[in-house]
């Protein structure tokens, strides 16, 4: 039994605190009475106020449908302990299996959005989608963070990050330079 970490509420101006390294990420998704989750490693914060990231859904996921219809979806932060998971589940698709029940994983109730956060991640930040101006060309969606939820411990999880070629690295030590920054960037 993998255990749920406990989330608490967090400044979703912050969330660049956890995507700007562009680690892996799982895509939930909900539309019209069905749900899928997708592997991600493909996105990009673009702002921070109002908390705005960029995600590349190619129209041949069977994500990318759901989240186009329903404007929605929770960008969900696995911990290398779902390493395996995460990499089945995007080797699969979701207009086949329920990915929730083929990989064990537990969705739970959003606050503000309809999609479902997976538990058994260190963090889901709940999505509206911004601007589709990118899509039809690009498929690249741009959604505003709404709503954010964050595992404090550990501070700094260790995530992966897709390297190709199904080889993945791992977050490394975390070296801190606060005292190089200017207040106004903390």
């Amino acid at each position: 039994m993998t255990k749920h970490p406990k989330w608490q509420d967090f400044p979703v101006g912050e969330a660049r605190r956890y995507l700007e390294p562009g680690p892996i990420v799982l895509v939930s998704s909900a539309h019209e009475g069905a749900r899928n989750i997708m592997t991600l490693g493909w996105q990009t914060i673009l702002e921070f106020s109002p908390s705005l990231v960029g995600l590349m859904i190619s129209r041949g996921n069977h994500s990318h449908r759901m989240i186009r219809d329903s404007g929605e979806c929770v960008i969900n932060l696995p911990t290398t302990a779902l390493t395996d998971t995460v990499v089945r589940v995007g080797n699969t698709s979701g207009a086949k299996i329920d990915k929730f029940a083929e990989f064990g994983l537990t969705a739970r109730e959003a606050e503000k959005v309809s999609a479902p956060l997976i538990a058994e991640c260190h963090a889901a930040f709940e999505c509206r989608l911004h601007d589709d101006a990118l899509v039809d060309k690009y498929d690249f969606f741009i959604f505003e963070i709404v709503k954010a939820h964050v595992a404090p411990v550990p501070a700094h999880p260790e995530t992966l990050h897709y390297t190709g070629n199904g080889v993945f690295v791992l977050s490394g030590k975390t070296i801190s330079r606060k005292s190089l920054f200017e207040p106004w960037m903390l």
